[in-house]
């Protein structure tokens, strides 16, 4: 463990020994290392000194001592959750055996060197705090899993979940935004989780993913001799979804002429499959999803606007990760236990450099970025802790040229405004999956600028 966690958690440690001398040294030792120390000289007195101070977590205790002893003195302090480490000049391999099968965590002969006493403890610290960070990752999960898997604390987040809550128990349909990866899905299955529908099939489709000339023969269904193809009947994902919740994702994809088909379904509460000649009574809460901007959609006439009248009874708007950053130590929490349940691995806390790695990337791809750097920084991680080193080179270098750029004596506006506008040009461009035009939109400049630029900086290879 370092130093700097060491100086960080200070536990109070009682020395127990009925030499002054030794007490004194050792305390004197022990302080010059950051911890707190108190004495004690014999086991009675230190179990008075236990009872006035539950700050004290941590025990030296010598193994012959008048009064009462060390062995005595470990069965009388059973059961409180101490750390005990036990000291003596005497001691054999059976009576260290002894001594921990009592509940000492250690035993030291002495003499014993300065440095052997430090790493036993720091040993004994690093164990506690790893525990301890384990407790509270189970706790963020659990908390996670108590909505969904949706993580947050930050006021954008809040007015997310408490939108969800108040409106997760009515059939109005709901139009969830907000830019890929930021956990619209996650949101569309909680307000089905929280709803009365919540034992009734959730079914999820997306629009992009699926042709035109299926789309509609998926979400309306089908008779049989429809069409070329159709050797038997098929219920589309509406009837598949009745009396339950149907997320349309990706809604912005779905191609106008279907988007005339979604808006009558709605309207009617009814659908007829194609090549049917009745209608189908339907009830589904449908909860649509997307990455784009329909109400620019309307104006260029690629959205109905009578259509997203009807999705948006009710809208939220889920926002960034990068507008909710305090968020993400708790995700960072939630995400490593998810990962490492599914990797089968025991789960690694993040190192507060790691951290302030994760806290000074953008996160162009939200939540789901986030997730999958973390799950590869769990397979590379060696030690007791994910380090900075194990993040992906692009989350690690583009910190490290932020970070850089604020701590950096040069002021030269020129160099820093170069330096910036290449991060946030490599960030539009990983966000947009090299889409320029998309890019350019991001960045709010021109596509001609965005060209000239990315030659100006060397980016085309990239």
């Amino acid at each position: 463990m370092t130093d700097a966690v060491a100086n960080e958690i200070r536990p109070k440690i009682l020395i127990v020994d009925d030499e002054n001398t030794l007490r004194q040294v050792l305390g004197a030792m022990l302080n010059s290392f950051g911890f707190h120390t108190c004495e004690a000289h014999d086991g009675a007195d230190a179990i008075s000194k236990l009872d006035e101070d539950p700050e004290i977590r941590f025990v030296l205790c010598d193994l012959r001592m008048p009064n009462m002893d060390g062995m005595a003195f470990l069965d009388a302090i059973a059961g409180r959750g101490l750390r005990v480490v036990m000291m003596s000049a005497y001691g054999t391999t059976d009576t260290a055996v002894e001594a921990l099968g009592r509940g000492a965590v250690d035993y030291i002969s002495k003499p014993f060197r300065p440095d052997e006493i430090r790493v036993t403890l720091e040993r004994l610290v690093e164990s506690d705090r790893l525990k301890a960070e384990n407790a509270r990752l189970r706790a963020t999960v659990g908390a996670a899993e108590a909505f969904e898997g949706f993580v947050g604390r930050s006021p954008g987040a809040k007015r997310v979940i408490e939108v969800i809550e108040k409106v997760a128990g009515y059939p109005s349909t709901v139009l969830l935004t907000g830019e890929s990866g930021t956990g619209k899905e996650v949101l569309a299955r909680a307000l089905h989780a929280r709803s009365n529908r919540s034992k009734r099939p959730f079914v999820a489709v997306n629009c992009g993913a699926i042709p035109e000339s299926l789309l509609e023969s998926e979400l309306f269904g089908h008779e049989r001799g429809a069409f070329t193809g159709a050797v038997r009947a098929h219920a589309g994902l509406f009837e598949q979804a009745h009396s339950g919740t149907l997320l349309l994702d990706e809604i912005g994809e779905m191609p106008i002429a279907l988007q005339t088909r979604l808006l009558r379904v709605l309207e009617a509460s009814s659908v007829r499959r194609i090549g049917g000649q009745k209608d189908r009574p339907i009830d589904v809460r449908v909860v649509a999803a997307t990455s784009r901007d329909l109400g620019s959609m309307v104006a260029e006439s690629a959205f109905r606007e009578d259509l997203l009248y009807r999705l948006k009874v009710v809208h939220i708007a889920v926002p960034a990760l990068r507008e909710r950053n305090e968020d993400i130590p708790l995700l960072v929490d939630a995400l490593i236990l998810r990962a490492s349940q599914r990797l089968g691995r025991a789960p690694i806390p993040v190192s507060q450099e790691a951290m302030q790695v994760l806290m000074a990337h953008a996160w162009p791809g939200n939540v789901r970025e986030l997730e999958n750097a973390l799950e590869r920084a769990l397979l590379m991680a060696t030690g007791a802790y994910i380090e900075a080193s194990d993040l992906p080179m692009d989350v690690a270098s583009e910190a490290d040229s932020a970070l850089t750029i604020g701590a950096s004596d040069d002021l030269s506006i020129k160099r820093h405004t170069a330096a910036v506008e290449r991060l946030l040009i490599r960030r539009a461009l990983s966000a947009t999956g090299g889409n320029r035009s998309q890019a350019a939109r991001l960045l709010d400049i021109s596509y001609k600028a965005l060209v000239y630029k990315i030659r100006g900086y060397g980016l085309e290879d990239e």
